[in-house]
């Protein structure tokens, strides 16, 4: 009998898939299915595994139509990119054995043999001072529960996915956010494990960083404004708040030594703030040279994602997303 579903929405079958799959077919039991969703099927086969072909859509559409295709009880979500640990659906199987939850999200880990660069992308988010969700990245804290996650690794009972209608396929990236917001807002309860691990490759260079960064703060933009139950919230404004104290502080310190003195120590506090995330990132990577240049990437992070975010929130009336990689 199968009680979990795998699903991974993919362009095409890719190296990432061929490291995936195997790695999932790796667990030492026969109670799951994996279902892949390429635009189009290709001649390469695996045990447990159907791939579906879609056509040209985005990962949000592939992923809702596990409410027919799948035969599981729980839908496992994981990205093309990503792979999961051996024991993954035992402590998974524990989690579901309370009936009021109805979702369960874990840490995407950036694997060890990623390259240098992809450490240093990963990194940035290792830090709350850096304004990542360091329990996004690394199994870190208690469980507890929360209200948004993810599908890089979250898992949910069929029953609910389909109550609800699936992801809102309007939305990419976002897809996820809008989907815990369902999810919450009908009653159910999302749990954090942080020893619930996926391995999740990240982007391998600092332009790549910084576009995928930009698409985030765009949809948090917007969403803080339409769904402002769970996005509405100061610590998503704080990037935007930095950008406008780098740019309207330099001006204003031109004209008057007041607003010179406070800019002055608003880049102390920052620089201060920027050596506790260095100590921050060395705790979990162990290598100063990521640690190192983790540091700039942050910054222009922070540019990029309070820009894109007040792009967002302010001038976005509408917003439609396909896949982008």
């Amino acid at each position: 009998m199968v009680k979990y579903s795998f699903i991974i929405p993919v362009k095409k079958i890719n190296n990432y898939i061929r490291e995936s799959v195997p790695n999932i077919l790796k667990i030492e039991r026969d109670d799951f299915e994996v279902i892949i969703y390429p635009d189009e099927i290709s001649d390469e086969k695996w045990e447990k595994t159907r791939q579906i072909a879609t056509g040209n859509i985005g990962p949000a559409e592939k992923r809702t139509l596990v409410i027919d295709d799948s035969i599981g009880e729980i839908l496992v979500f994981l990205d093309d990119d990503a792979y999961l640990e051996k024991d993954f659906l035992d402590i998974l199987e524990k989690d579901f054995s309370d009936e009021n939850i109805v979702a369960v999200g874990g840490p995407a880990i950036t694997p060890r043999d990623d390259s240098f660069w992809q450490k240093v992308s990963g990194a940035v988010f290792l830090s709350p001072l850096s304004g990542g969700f360091p329990e996004r990245y690394v199994g870190k804290g208690k469980k507890r529960f929360i209200d948004d996650w993810p599908s890089v690794n979250l898992s949910v009972r069929k029953k609910d996915f389909k109550k609800i209608g699936g992801f809102n396929c309007e939305y990419w990236p976002g897809e996820d956010t809008k989907l815990c917001l369902d999810l919450v807002s009908s009653g159910g309860k999302i749990l954090y494990n942080p020893d619930l691990i996926v391995y999740h490759h990240r982007r391998s260079g600092f332009f790549k960083h910084l576009k995928q960064v930009g698409g985030y703060g765009l949809h948090r933009g917007f969403f803080a404004k339409k769904y402002p139950k769970t996005s509405l919230k100061i610590k998503y404004f704080i990037p935007s708040l930095f950008l406008l104290f780098v740019f309207m502080g330099a001006i204003l310190s031109f004209y008057n030594k007041i607003f010179l003195y406070a800019y002055l120590v608003g880049w102390v506090i920052y620089i201060i703030a920027l050596l506790k995330t260095f100590f921050d990132i060395y705790k979990y990577e162990k290598s100063f040279w990521v640690s190192f240049f983790a540091l700039p990437y942050i910054f222009f992070t922070h540019l990029i994602y309070g820009l894109r975010f007040i792009q967002g929130f302010i001038f976005t009336r509408k917003l439609k997303s396909k896949l982008r990689k």
